[in-house]
């Protein structure tokens, strides 16, 4: 495996003229963020502070929740920007770059979607094999896909291992159970600085995002299962 960083390079263009820039890097051993905001942080950060209800870190070994300090930059940022400004949003990664004409609030949320699950959250860190695989601006369609074919390329990884003897998604759908509890956390943390709202829309879509794989993998995954049947048709 190379050393180097998987690192996502997005450039948030607003048409009002604010120009934001973000550089998120991986560690390639562990996929962790590599913390840009560095400390001083305030006090909305720290772990005690309307902690999540599924957190299992304690604040007397974790002062700071790892989402929030890496998120600290982007709320400060977009904390007087409104969802629906118009932007233009490029993202640059090691293989190619991607760009749409879009709202402050799905930049925000591509944006926020792989920082939350690479900031050694433990509830986050199941997604950390998609988030190196990171596809910006992706329909729910597609992260139903990604989200889901990843999992059980992880469960024939634990199978090899004989750790597991059966596949189903029973797993993965508690996981998005407890990721929309991060949400309401994160949420909450955001609305208390009493700021615009494109950050907390952002937010809600990754949650309501989180709710819809969450009952897809509880119904059989009835939105992609209907391309198979079609393949099977050919």
């Amino acid at each position: 495996m190379s050393e180097n960083p998987y690192w996502f390079k997005y450039d948030i263009q607003l048409k009002e003229g604010q120009n934001t820039r973000f550089h998120i890097a991986l560690d390639p051993s562990t996929l962790t963020m590599m913390p840009t905001s560095p400390a001083p942080y305030p006090s909305w950060v720290q772990l005690a502070y309307k902690q999540c209800r599924c957190c299992p870190l304690s604040p007397k070994t974790n002062l700071y929740c790892p989402i929030a300090v890496n998120i600290t930059e982007l709320v400060d940022k977009f904390k007087n920007i409104i969802s629906h400004n118009n932007c233009m949003v490029v993202c640059e990664t090691v293989n190619r770059t991607y760009s749409k004409q879009t709202s402050a609030m799905e930049g925000l949320t591509s944006v926020f979607g792989i920082v939350m699950a690479t900031s050694n959250c433990p509830v986050m860190n199941f997604l950390k094999p998609m988030a190196r695989f990171h596809l910006p601006f992706s329909s729910v369609e597609e992260t139903t896909a990604r989200s889901t074919s990843l999992f059980l390329l992880g469960q024939y990884f634990e199978y090899k291992k004989g750790r597991v003897n059966s596949f189903d998604f029973n797993k993965l759908e508690k996981s998005y159970a407890r990721v929309q509890l991060v949400n309401e956390g994160l949420l909450e943390r955001i609305r208390s600085l009493g700021n615009r709202d494109a950050d907390k829309n952002a937010i809600i879509t990754l949650h309501s995002l989180s709710q819809f794989l969450s009952m897809e993998t509880a119904h059989s995954l009835a939105t992609i299962a209907r391309l198979f049947e079609r393949g099977a048709d050919a």
